[in-house]
């Protein structure tokens, strides 16, 4: 999968590809990441991407000029998703996720300062995401989220891809409890289930578990979830 990420900031995205998960996925070639200045696509000596917003009001706008040339450079003649990361988007989820991981491109829009021009979010950008209810500074930490999300799920990035089809949120549910080595650690003991090699009945410890999660912990999952079952 190759993705262009579109930014002001490109320097943010330097120690994100060289560590942990996304380093393992661009050396197995499974994930290819191109950072896009959105400043070399400005036409200003002073390199200028925003401006006052038109109406008046606090903040400053992405103007719509190098957003839409840096924009048109990564999709050529091709058409492939163009992604823009705003608190005014859908929520993202796993089957968001899941279903992006099947594209071949993607381009990814980091917005900054107080928006982009709606122009552009009227011609060129396909779908808008939120990472959550809250704001952040720019659009670059909600793409690296979106990025790690991703690169779990692509051939070749985990050594056994059931570790990724068993997470939070695959199936629906939140993730069941895990242990590992020692089987006692200050008097606190592995449930005897997972000691017993019994799978089947270790795999409906792990769902009850999950349910019992859910139900506590995101009700809202739980009732979705629910539903699902019944009209199954």
């Amino acid at each position: 999968m190759r993705i262009d990420i579109l930014t002001l900031f490109p320097g943010l995205f330097q120690n994100f590809m060289a560590e942990s998960m996304i380093s393992i996925a661009l050396k197995a070639k499974a994930l290819s990441l191109r950072i896009v200045n959105i400043r070399d696509y400005t036409q200003d000596r002073h390199r200028t991407a925003d401006d006052y917003p038109y109406g008046g009001g606090a903040g400053m706008i992405m103007k719509p000029e190098p957003l839409y040339e840096a924009i048109t450079s990564c999709l050529g003649e091709t058409k492939k998703p163009v992604i823009y990361f705003t608190p005014q988007g859908r929520l993202l989820k796993q089957e968001i996720v899941w279903n992006y991981s099947q594209e071949k491109e993607l381009i990814l829009l980091c917005g900054h300062y107080k928006e982009i021009d709606q122009r552009i979010r009227d011609t060129l950008v396909t779908d808008e995401l939120s990472i959550g209810d809250y704001v952040l500074s720019g659009g670059e930490i909600p793409a690296m989220v979106f990025i790690d999300a991703l690169a779990r799920l692509l051939p070749g990035v985990l050594n056994d891809i059931d570790s990724a089809l068993t997470d939070s949120h695959q199936n629906g549910l939140l993730g069941s409890p895990h242990y590992t080595r020692p089987p006692d650690f200050m008097g606190l003991k592995v449930p005897e289930v997972l000691l017993s090699g019994n799978h089947q009945n270790i795999d409906l410890w792990r769902q009850e578990k999950s349910v019992e999660i859910t139900r506590r912990n995101r009700p809202d999952l739980y009732r979705a979830w629910k539903r699902k079952k019944q009209s199954e």
